[in-house]
């Protein structure tokens, strides 16, 4: 597996709900943390076609791995091209995280 230019910077963020005294939910984000990804958006590979049929990933995001990082499916990563749920994380040879993740719309008002 071979991995492209790092030169994304991401944001990992972790999203909590809680519950106010009056019993009203409200979501909060906290950046878990903030490194270099390389990007790889849906297009017509070999990798994409035989991701699609099992996903409705449509970016996948490689970093390194860190120590005491743990990334679990639903975090979100944002960067300069949007916001993205997590779907999946896989481990790459004990060094290397793979992330297949959603692009979230954005809600109009």
């Amino acid at each position: 597996m071979s991995f492209g230019k790092m030169n994304t910077v991401i944001d990992i963020i972790d999203t909590t709900l809680a519950k106010d005294e009056e019993g009203f939910a409200s979501k909060s984000e906290q950046v878990i943390a903030s490194v270099k990804a390389y990007k790889d958006e849906r297009h017509s590979s070999r990798k994409w076609a035989n991701m699609a049929a099992y996903t409705k990933a449509n970016a996948t995001f490689q970093m390194r791995n860190l120590p005491n990082l743990v990334i679990q499916p639903g975090m979100l990563i944002r960067c300069d091209t949007g916001t993205y749920k997590i779907l999946s994380v896989e481990i790459i040879r004990r060094f290397y995280v793979e992330i297949a993740a959603e692009k979230m719309e954005a809600i109009k008002d």
